[in-house]
């Protein structure tokens, strides 16, 4: 339980529903509670009747009577069992509602922590696992938030209300009728040990499935390429019997667990029956007492047999939320400072900034040193893994250096409010991703949803990209549907649709991390003119292994295992007589 008391918080949030739940529950535990007694008067007073016609001739008058009386305790019965059914139905719509309230809170807690997490935190763990537990997981917390708190408070109330009536009758009788209760408990108390246990186990294999299912779907390009659908599937197999195997691992202890709490309560029945006749026949109970007696036991029978499906309920709801505060107490390594000081200026200055990926100890920068001014344009080229797009990330704010600082706008990064930096940069990474969505939600992603002037701007946006004729030329036009990560499209489109992307919102600073590779050399340059047109006075960084790229640049850097080789402009670059203007040289035969 000490992992459920995470979710304390928002018992407390809804405690009013949660009040008149429990409110709701005694009301119609104790309707419940008075219908056997009604029975209870029923037996008694035929029971008389029968015992009067033994020794009386039965009239007109005493059948007037009988029927009278059947009839008004008919209707009480009636009356109560009404009554009952409203405040169950009211305490489903309190509790069962609260359940879902919370499970819609945590949901929106889960997704907006994961948001806050670092890249790293993502390289870490895969993304079926991740949806599990925002949706699996969070589905067996909220049984339960929900059945799981009400049958619980349910049996609590009813056993109180019932055991009391029943001692106010005879204590010994009921000392019988409650004998195998103990047994339950203890069975209860030693079972849940291994629910808990196979409850983790099938989490964790449940984890595995979605994951494999999620991979397997994202890459079934490359699946198909390969001929690999059957190896696959037998892999996927090997997987879903495991789980199999677990899940049933667990029902054979839920599917033993039931029989034996009904054969309790049956011996509970047979021990009232029996102990009550002899008392009956001693004259220290009535018949309707023992009828009554049956009744309270059979009602305990299904709040009593519930113990096994509630344990089985919170052992696997502290297995899911364990899982899921393994998520939520991670505390993300990049954040807004509470004196953060607003975003200004475009200025990108770097002093000896060195950066090693944490998760592998690689050292994508070393001491990496330059001064960009507002308003200039920035190249950086070099070979592949030699620290381009570690600068990307260091300017964007999605990992922080290891040592020295990075500035912009004359304040340290690390002092700038975190969502005011994000939303002065529209960058474009190397992987153009795209939303499973139409291609002008895609452009206007980073658009306020307020924003009346959107679709001008879209328009715009893939005019500047140019690919506003590829679009208009699609049978739905900008409400084509792109597919997941944007499939229907061809990489240099998909390349162009990410550049509209990040210029729709016309950011203070641009970053294009090698995001014209797929483009030919016309486009390339077209979209370069509309971008210095865009830019203007603006700070933009390219990217590029072309060096056609960056010779408009207003200062290159070149790379190499982390480190800047070389910096200055074009000129400045073949003057050196370098490895810039040796590559210069190759990429011109």
């Amino acid at each position: 339980m000490k992992s459920l008391s995470y979710l304390n918080k928002y018992l407390v949030k809804y405690k009013w529903r949660l009040i008149l739940g429990v409110v709701f529950i005694t009301a119609s535990n104790f309707f419940g509670v008075e219908m056997p007694r009604i029975v209870k008067k029923a037996v008694d007073l035929f029971g008389k009747k029968i015992e009067e016609l033994k020794t009386t001739s039965i009239t007109d008058i005493d059948k007037s009577d009988i029927l009278e009386g059947a009839f008004y305790l008919a209707l009480i019965y009636v009356g109560l069992s009404l009554c009952r059914g409203v405040f169950v139905f009211l305490n489903r719509q309190t509790i069962i509602i609260m359940s879902r309230l919370i499970e819609y809170d945590l949901k929106n807690e889960i997704y907006s922590h994961y948001q806050k997490l670092t890249p790293a935190f993502y390289k870490n763990n895969n993304t079926g696992d991740l949806m599990n537990r925002i949706s699996e997981d969070v589905s067996k917390v909220r049984m339960y938030l929900g059945p799981a708190i009400m049958y619980s408070i349910n049996l609590v109330v009813l056993s109180v209300l019932t055991i009391y009536y029943m001692v106010s009758v005879n204590l010994e009788l009921t000392l019988y009728a409650l004998a195998p209760l103990p047994i339950m408990t203890i069975m209860i108390y030693y079972i849940s040990r291994v629910m808990n246990q196979r409850s983790e186990e099938v989490q964790r294999q449940q984890s595995i499935v979605s994951t494999f299912v999620q991979e397997s779907f994202s890459g079934i390009r490359v699946v198909k390429a390969y001929n690999m659908q059957k190896s696959l599937s037998k892999s996927f197999l090997k997987e879903v019997d495991s789980y199999k195997s677990k899940s049933m691992n667990l029902a054979t202890i839920n599917a033993f667990f039931f029989p034996v709490i009904v054969l309790l309560i049956g011996a509970s029945t047979v021990l009232t029956i029996y102990i009550g006749g002899i008392k009956a026949n001693a004259g220290e109970i009535t018949n309707g007492d023992i009828a009554a007696f049956v009744i309270y036991v059979n009602m305990l029978t299904w709040p009593f047999a519930s113990i096994g499906w509630v344990t089985s309920m919170v052992q696997r709801a502290a297995a899911s939320q364990t899982r899921i505060n393994e998520f939520l107490k991670q505390e993300p390594e990049i954040f807004s400072k509470e004196n953060a000081v607003a975003m200004k200026g475009g200025d990108i200055v770097f002093n000896n900034a060195s950066f090693v990926y944490p998760d592998s100890g690689i050292k994508a920068l070393q001491n990496v040193s330059f001064t960009l001014s507002e308003g200039k344009t920035l190249g950086i080229i070099g070979e592949t893994g030699s620290g381009k797009s570690t600068i990307a990330n260091m300017i964007a704010r999605l990992y922080e250096v290891t040592s020295g600082e990075v500035k912009l706008g004359g304040n340290n990064i690390t002092d700038i409010n975190l969502a005011q930096l994000r939303q002065a940069i529209g960058y474009v990474p190397q992987d153009s991703f795209l939303f499973s969505n139409s291609i002008g939600n895609n452009i206007k992603f980073g658009l306020s949803e307020l924003d009346e002037s959107s679709g001008k701007k879209m328009e715009q946006a893939a005019r500047d990209a140019h690919i506003y004729d590829n679009i208009i030329d699609f049978e739905n036009g900008f409400d084509t549907i792109v597919g997941e990560r944007g499939i229907t499209l061809s990489g240099g489109q998909k390349q162009r649709v990410s550049i509209a992307r990040a210029i729709i919102k016309h950011p203070d600073i641009l970053i294009f991390d090698d995001c014209l590779s797929a483009l030919d050399t016309e486009t390339e340059a077209i979209i370069l003119r509309n971008l210095k047109r865009i830019m203007e006075g603006k700070t933009s960084v390219i990217i590029s292994h072309r060096i056609s790229s960056l010779e408009h640049a207003d200062l290159i850097l070149v790379m190499n295992e982390g480190k800047v080789i070389e910096q200055g402009t074009h000129e400045e670059l073949l003057a050196e007589d370098g490895y810039y203007a040796s590559l210069n040289s190759k990429q011109k035969i």
